[in-house]
């Protein structure tokens, strides 16, 4: 849905890109297109193109995007792949029913992956991001909070829903579209995400559940989910509050698995009810792909799942879209069957090589300060030291992306909005050597800012909102 206002004028504009309007450079031919009603009269395939095409010249370099999560790259087979499915819709099982079933066979490999006590058991969907899948694990967690209480002859007003200030905005909004009140947990001081203790001490009987963030957007860092559940454990026990866990794996659900098999985080602890991942992200496929699984049909009430026969079968859905593409699914079972565990594993830790090599780096140029490591999730946030007084974190950003590096800086959320810093994603494809080069352009900077009287930009004017 835009949200750009249309052109109130209703008079043509010529186009602001020199070469939007040229039909043939060499011949001069000089054709004014509209861009803010439809033409009269269509255009040739090859000019429509040409005209598309260099508007998206202005886009940023992907590759030198270090500000998104979402996958940049893949292999030309899976571009083969998914574009041989681009015309094949998800939500028509009974028409592409091969393209469900490899919906299905990744919901295994999930469930196998996550340490589903009885993998057979557990039930999950694709949907097009981890936002639409926290939306449905969110649902489920009030449905059966509603269920217990209204059991227990209780009242089903004002529920709520514990999580850090760290959390991506999907949480708030799903707080907010379907009337939950956010318990969110500030940060303070040197702790930048949620804890068992400040998890445990807003929670009562109106909690539907605890979110646990396995991978946190704003510096990469894990939050601890068995300490978390094991607090929740505890409060049962004492109180006799059966609180579940929901873990946004958006990002570390597709990285923990094969980098830190140590880290328990998943099905294995019995309180957590649902994990979300994005395919799109660590998963190493296009924007369009996510995943959230319940660990037993008992996770996610019966009444949250539709049938439609319209399509030419009777067909469960339980996704908030309805059309949507099926080449995403496809490419993601593309990548699992492509790179099996040790091949996630490789490209996985190559990532966080990258990341901790390329952090190492940047402290060592004097006026930066870590404050993740990239150990985690392949992502580290640095910021600059106190003694560096000429420039601010926002300069950095603003002077990177002259020499094409997209590098995100912001504030942190209450109670740590006094600290700004610059976030590094490393993924698939950022080599060792982009890394080296993006280490001498800001190596190179370092001394022309140093020079200024003063920041020149002191707020989130040049940040990225990911």
């Amino acid at each position: 849905m835009a949200l750009h206002a249309a052109s109130s004028t209703g008079h043509q504009r010529r186009p602001r890109h020199p070469l939007h309007g040229l039909a043939n450079p060499v011949l001069g031919e000089d054709l004014v297109v509209p861009t803010e009603r439809l033409a009269d009269q269509p255009l040739p395939a090859e000019t429509a193109y040409r005209l598309v095409h260099d508007e998206l010249l202005l886009d940023g370099n992907a590759q030198l995007n270090l500000a998104t999560f979402v996958t940049t790259w893949m292999e030309p087979e899976a571009n083969r792949l998914m574009g041989e499915c681009a015309e094949k819709n998800m939500i028509d099982k009974d028409e592409y029913p091969q393209t469900a079933e490899l919906e299905r066979r990744c919901v295994s490999m999930l469930a196998h992956l996550w340490n589903a006590p009885v993998p057979e058991h557990a039930v999950g969907c694709s949907t097009t991001g981890s936002s639409e899948a926290c939306m449905l694990a969110g649902m489920a967690l009030k449905r059966r909070w509603v269920r217990r209480r209204q059991g227990a002859g209780q009242p089903v007003d004002r529920p709520n829903l514990v999580m850090g200030a760290n959390v991506q905005v999907c949480w708030e909004k799903f707080c907010n579209y379907w009337e939950v009140e956010p318990r969110t947990v500030p940060m303070e001081g040197d702790r930048y995400h949620l804890s068992a203790e400040e998890a445990v001490a807003r929670c009562d009987e109106r909690t539907i559940g605890v979110v646990a963030v396995l991978g946190s957007t704003f510096d990469g860092s894990y939050e601890p989910v068995a300490e978390i559940a094991g607090a929740l454990d505890a409060l049962q026990e004492t109180k006799g509050l059966d609180v579940p866990v929901h873990v946004d794996g958006a990002s570390g659900g597709l990285v923990a698995p094969f980098l830190d098999p140590g880290v328990v985080w998943d099905f294995r602890l019995p309180r957590v009810a649902s994990v979300n991942t994005s395919g799109h992200k660590y998963g190493l496929v296009y924007p369009g792909v996510g995943w959230v699984l319940w660990r037993d049909e008992d996770a996610l009430p019966s009444e949250l799942i539709f049938n439609v026969n319209y399509l030419g079968g009777n067909m469960p859905t339980f996704a908030l879209n309805f059309s949507r593409p099926g080449a995403q699914v496809v490419g993601q079972y593309y990548v699992f069957l492509r790179l099996g565990f040790q091949g996630f594993k490789a490209v996985q830790q190559a990532s966080r090589d990258v990341a901790t090599w390329l952090a190492g780096q940047i402290e060592r140029l004097g006026p930066f300060e870590l404050l993740t490591r990239g150990d985690q999730l392949p992502v580290f946030a640095f910021t600059t030291r106190p003694s560096t007084t000429a420039f601010s974190v926002f300069d950095v950003s603003r002077r990177m992306r002259e020499r094409g590096w997209l590098v995100p800086a912001y504030t942190f959320p209450a109670n740590r909005s006094d600290l700004s810093v610059l976030r590094v994603v490393v993924r698939n494809g950022f080599s060792r050597d982009l890394a080296g080069l993006f280490v001498e352009d800001l190596g190179r900077l370092v001394p022309q800012l140093s020079r200024q009287s003063g920041p020149l930009e002191t707020d989130g004017g040049t940040g990225f909102h990911h």
